[in-house]
């Protein structure tokens, strides 16, 4: 609503200060529901329940007051639908659509309604073509950086569908190129309908988005994880909600999305912490050890061949029995006897060895393998029992259960394990390597496993990043780790055949939302295909859906990042964006004066409103910021999201934007690692204004 006609321009000053006014409304709610929440949690203590239940209610009472205490400042609201006559229960309504639910009491219509909510959806996807009901929608303006002072609202936007009207939102367009500095935003004012589809997926439905750069695929799965909180709270609970992240950098920068969406308390983690959290993994937990795996080394174990091998290794230590040995070794080549009082039971040496081929057959965990030994082994005696006396007790059953011949048997033919021994042992011992990979892995393999020094001990060994994916597998086959109702897993690509396997015993009895951007992929294990990678995550039936257009990165950096694409060998559609603005600037250094030339640019973006990143080879980065230093040019780590000017080596700038990027020696960034090329495309598409590519040397693109 914006015209230079003196009557339009008083009817907008009217609707902005009855807009204003419904804010400070909204506000006042808003904090009357905070004390109200409060209050409930006082009363709670006092209920007349159950011990048990009324735990459960003061725990729900106290979360949802937390939640409400902890919402950060902002507008309440963005957006506006007046529905015309004809839209059934909506009917001549008008709804106001804002991050949370706000009403002054629970029995009349909300003051605004929660972004989520299915009326909300035609804010979303209603069109002149299908305006769904929808008579005006209205966008509004908000003062960058608002904390929610009505007086922060500084426009508005009626875009009339019932008439046909269609236009281009001038609004949303200012709010995705506005300037990043410090993490990332929620998109919940700006979502377009090819990404509200994906949003409101369903929670059974797990979908794989392969998403060019800029095309908010992180955005699409952190606001389809609230969603699923919102529609489906119970079975969230129930099951729980993870979000996967490549790095505790990348997870810092997306940290404020959730709570600004008001969920709080969703877990956001990397899947090394998830592996740390196993209850079979003791020893490891942390950190992988100093003695890093070479490149080689680390692609053999996240091989999915290493599954099998793993497999082996353990369930080598499984037995029909002890044999007689050289010394005539006593075992249960017989019967086993288990004292009872005066009496002994006897069970035969056929019948155990028929219960542990009927285990073994039945594939359960490791763990609860070896306890349907125990358990079945007790039951023949008590049958043997119950002919003999009648019916015995549960104490009876208990006690035969714990004795010293059934545990000793069960030790010997089921044994106990830790995962840290059974990896130990198979990266120590050339010949129980040799026995569990004999067709699966070729001598050269088996002999890059092994340690070149082995520790004395499984309990002394100092683990690598992959190691930790080894013994994840192994402590899955002895107990299956925590499920989630629903994961979000993000840069996906990277992921190898191992920890696909790890996410996918998290998800056995969930669903998942993969994100990721195969053009993006830059581990040496990375598949080339989504197929490949939903396989291994235990979904491949799930939908690829691509994302192409791009709302964030600008046309001429989507064209450069295209021209690189071509030479990338996978097969993604290329990216297109609806920004003509941004800049691509190519300077080239002259002989000796490149650092010189990153000065400069740096100096020149500096000038510039947003956030810098100057992007170089991880081996370049002291360079660079020593070159930064010298011309009195301070700069900070990427780890500092709200930094205006940031240092930041190419192998951590996934996932990350800068309002401008100077991108520093191409070629040795491509140089640097087996998919180089990969990473010089990550490198070149942080930039969400503008892009200095400087170089010496010839460029790879």
């Amino acid at each position: 609503m914006t015209s230079s006609d003196p009557a339009l321009q008083d009817t907008l000053h009217g609707s902005l200060h009855q807009e204003r006014g419904h804010h400070d409304r909204c506000r006042a709610a808003l904090a009357a529901m905070v004390d109200g929440a409060q209050e409930h949690v006082v009363t709670g203590v006092d209920v007349s329940a159950s011990g048990a239940d009324a735990e459960v209610l003061g725990y729900r009472l106290r979360s949802q007051a937390k939640e409400l205490r902890e919402l950060p400042e902002g507008p309440l609201f963005f957006g506006r639908l007046d529905f015309g006559g004809g839209a059934g229960d909506h009917s001549g309504q008008r709804y106001h659509i804002g991050r949370l639910r706000i009403s002054e009491h629970p029995a009349v219509p909300p003051l605004v309604v929660d972004w989520r909510a299915p009326v909300a959806r035609a804010f979303y996807q209603a069109s002149a073509h299908e305006p769904q009901g929808v008579a005006v929608r209205r966008r509004f303006g908000w003062a960058p950086g608002s904390r929610g002072d009505s007086a922060d609202l500084t426009g508005l936007e009626d875009e009339h569908l019932g008439r046909g009207e269609s236009r281009a939102s001038g609004i949303v367009a200012r709010e995705i190129e506005r300037p990043r500095v410090g993490p990332m935003r929620d998109i919940a004012a700006t979502i377009q309908p090819e990404q509200d589809d994906l949003v409101r997926g369903d929670l059974p439905v797990s979908v794989c988005v392969q998403g060019a750069p800029g095309t908010g695929k992180t955005a699409v799965g952190l606001h389809r994880a609230a969603y699923l909180l919102y529609t489906h709270p119970q079975r969230i609970r129930r099951g729980g909600l993870l979000i996967l992240g490549p790095n505790r950098t990348f997870l810092s920068y997306i940290a404020e999305v959730l709570p600004a969406l008001g969920e709080t308390g969703v877990r956001q983690s990397t899947l090394h912490e998830e592996i740390a959290r196993h209850p079979r993994i003791t020893r490891a937990r942390g950190a992988a050890g100093p003695g890093a795996d070479d490149e080689r080394t680390a692609v053999i174990k996240h091989d999915g061949r290493m599954a099998e091998v793993l497999r082996r290794a353990l369930y080598a230590r499984v037995s029909e029995g002890e044999r007689e040995g050289e010394g005539g070794s006593v075992g249960y080549v017989g019967a086993l006897v288990v004292p009872d009082g005066t009496y002994r039971w006897r069970v035969s040496g056929g019948e155990l060895a028929r219960i542990l081929r009927g285990v073994r057959a039945e594939e359960p965990p490791y763990g609860v393998g070896r306890e349907r030994v125990r358990s079945r082994v007790v039951r023949c005696v008590q049958a043997q029992a119950e002919l003999r006396a009648g019916p015995q007790s549960n104490a009876w059953v208990q006690k035969i259960s714990r004795s010293r011949a059934v545990g000793a048997y069960v030790d010997a033919v089921w044994p106990r394990v830790r995962a840290e021994e059974v990896v130990a042992e198979l990266l120590t011992d050339g010949a129980v390597l040799a026995a569990a990979a004999d067709g699966l892995l070729d001598a050269d393999e088996q002999r890059a496993l092994l340690w070149a020094k082995p520790p004395r001990s499984w309990k002394s060994a100092r683990w690598s990043a992959a190691d930790l994916v080894l013994l994840d597998e192994v402590g899955g086959l002895v107990e299956h780790p925590e499920g989630y109702g629903h994961l979000v897993v993000d840069e996906a690509q990277d992921l190898s055949p191992m920890e696909c396997r790890a996410i996918a015993r998290r998800a056995a009895f969930g669903s998942l939302t993969v994100l990721g951007d195969l053009a993006q992929a830059t581990t040496p294990w990375a598949a080339r295909s989504w197929g490949t990678v939903l396989r291994h995550l235990g979904k491949p039936d799930a939908a690829v859906v691509p994302l192409t257009i791009g709302f964030r990165v600008p046309e001429a950096v989507v064209t450069l990042a295209n021209r690189l694409l071509e030479r990338l060998d996978v097969d993604v559609p290329t990216g297109r964006s609806l920004r003509g603005d941004g800049e691509l600037r190519i300077r080239e250094a002259a002989a000796g004066g490149l650092l010189d030339a990153v000065v400069g640019a740096t100096r020149d973006a500096l000038a510039c409103e947003g956030s810098v990143g100057v992007v170089a080879a991880d081996a370049d980065v002291d360079r660079v910021r020593a070159a930064l230093d010298a011309a009195g040019i301070v700069a900070a780590g990427p780890e500092e999201l709200g930094a205006r000017l940031s240092v930041v080596p190419a192998s951590l700038v996934k996932g990350l934007e800068y309002d401008h990027v100077v991108a520093v020696e191409p070629a040795a960034i491509a140089e640097a690692e087996q998919r180089g090329l990969h990473r010089l495309y990550v490198v070149l598409t942080r930039a969400v204004s503008r892009l200095d590519v400087v170089h010496g040397r010839p460029l790879p693109f």
